[in-house]
């Protein structure tokens, strides 16, 4: 497997391009849901549908993303300052049939993950001064996707102090994630060639 660095905006065509039909970090999550959870299903159907169609299932942008990209510029360079660290942007990773959309790479061996939080959640995660749990399998993720050593997890809101948390590399949690986006992958090419032959017995 090769890991490839897309250099592209996210959210544009060449990124939607880029991701079309592989698990993401973001929804790694998902993928890692105990059971056959409905939120699962409905992650490979989409991912089936991308691979049939070749059309990225989302192609859309609002007023909240918008805002929210503009309040990740400020925390990177509000990070930038208090870390001493100069954070890289890239569009898309891919390594094989897995792929991650880093908010930075930091230097050869880190990256950077921002969250924005309302005020009231980034005071609960200040006051815990730990990545929350939903976010350990997209942090781990990209770590695993890019091959790096350690992740920086940053929560944000304007007027409150930033929780900056490194998040090292977890083999163990790797694995099991590994196994998971394996069991997914194969899972989901047998989706899409079920829908291809749908229909060919009776046209036989």
């Amino acid at each position: 497997m090769t890991l490839q660095i897309i250099d592209c905006d996210q959210n544009s065509p060449e990124w939607f391009a880029a991701r079309l039909g592989i698990p993401t970090a973001s929804k790694f999550a998902t993928v890692m849901a105990k059971g056959e959870g409905k939120t699962r299903s409905e992650y490979m159907r989409k991912l089936a549908g991308e691979i049939l169609t070749e059309e990225p299932a989302e192609s859309f942008s609002s007023a909240h993303t918008e805002r929210g990209h503009e309040m990740e510029d400020v925390a990177r360079g509000e990070y930038a300052f208090i870390t001493g660290n100069e954070p890289q942007l890239v569009g898309f990773i891919r390594n094989g049939n897995k792929g991650a959309s880093p908010d930075s790479l930091i230097g050869s061996n880190g990256g950077l993950e921002i969250k924005t939080a309302l005020p009231h959640i980034q005071i609960d995660r200040l006051e815990r001064n730990r990545i929350p749990p939903e976010h350990v399998a997209q942090v781990q993720g990209n770590i695993w996707v890019s091959e790096r050593e350690w992740w920086d997890f940053c929560s944000y809101w304007p007027k409150l102090p930033m929780l900056t948390v490194r998040v090292p590399r977890d083999e163990t949690y790797i694995k099991t994630m590994a196994d998971e986006i394996d069991r997914f992958n194969d899972e989901l090419a047998e989706l899409v060639e079920r829908i291809r032959r749908y229909g060919q017995k009776e046209a036989a």
